[in-house]
């Protein structure tokens, strides 16, 4: 080889050493990892308030894109089916790295898919495992579940003929 191309060579494989190392590591970026272990927990509390409507503590959630966050909902005070709540978040769902969703001993491995809602019709927890991917705000439905108010069971959106609130997931 030519002393010149090796000469532009070297020359060119410090210059693109020198990019690497030179540039900044954002703090969002998953560095190829989008679980990186342990989880950071968040949580949503849902209450029923005097007057019968759900209450959402804390009411908005921040988050950062590129990190891993498990997000335990509670649902303390649930008495029966009929006044549970259903949680929907679907512009959030579908903009997050879903790993894992699990409520009371079940577990299931998402991995990437999706789902609609979690419906509270009894007292307890659910946990989801997740990589917030795209910034943004993003409303958090709760309200009566659909039998509550006369609709289908499992029917999706606003019942806006029960009691409802929003809460909201801000991802920076």
């Amino acid at each position: 080889m030519p002393v010149v191309k090796r000469v532009a060579l070297v020359a060119t494989s410090a210059l693109v050493l020198q990019i690497i190392w030179s540039t900044p590591i954002n703090s969002s970026e998953s560095l190829g990892n989008l679980a990186q272990y342990p989880p950071r927990s968040v949580s949503l509390r849902i209450t029923t308030g005097v007057a019968g409507q759900p209450v959402v503590a804390p009411s908005e959630i921040t988050l950062q894109s590129g990190r891993y966050y498990r997000l335990t909902i509670d649902c303390p005070d649930v008495q029966d089916d009929l006044t549970g709540w259903r949680i929907e978040m679907p512009e959030f769902l579908n903009n997050v790295h879903l790993r894992l969703v699990t409520i009371g001993d079940i577990e299931v491995h998402l991995q990437g898919l999706s789902f609609n809602a979690i419906e509270c019709d009894e007292v307890g927890s659910a946990h989801i495992s997740f990589v917030p991917i795209k910034p943004g705000a993003y409303p958090v439905y709760v309200g009566n579940v659909p039998l509550a108010v006369g609709r289908p069971i499992g029917e999706s959106g606003v019942q806006a003929e029960g009691q409802f609130t929003f809460g909201k997931m801000n991802v920076k």
